[in-house]
């Protein structure tokens, strides 16, 4: 399933700037950067549990915001996409 993560994480001191560089880290492992605190990710189920776990134990719930959108396996028909940065196949090669 393709799910769409964001992030708001608060980096007014040097502890959220690392929870920051965390947050993004984990997701990169994960799926595509699409924008700057916004990633899409090609899961299974364990997959999707296991990153929830991981990201949920970096951030500060009283100073940080973490969505999850599942948008399902019917994914290709609720994305659109205008402007720069061409949009990739989630499920295609990915280049490292």
């Amino acid at each position: 399933m393709l799910v769409l993560i964001t992030y708001d994480v608060n980096t007014e001191d040097a502890a959220g700037r690392k929870r920051l560089r965390r947050v993004a880290k984990k997701c990169v492992n994960y799926g595509q950067r699409v924008q700057n605190s916004v990633f899409e990710c090609l899961l299974d189920p364990a997959q999707y549990k296991l990153l929830q776990t991981e990201l949920l134990a970096v951030i500060d719930p009283e100073k940080d915001s973490l969505r999850f959108y599942q948008l399902g396996n019917s994914y290709r028909n609720k994305i659109e996409h205008f402007g720069v940065k061409a949009s990739y196949e989630p499920e295609g090669v990915l280049l490292v």
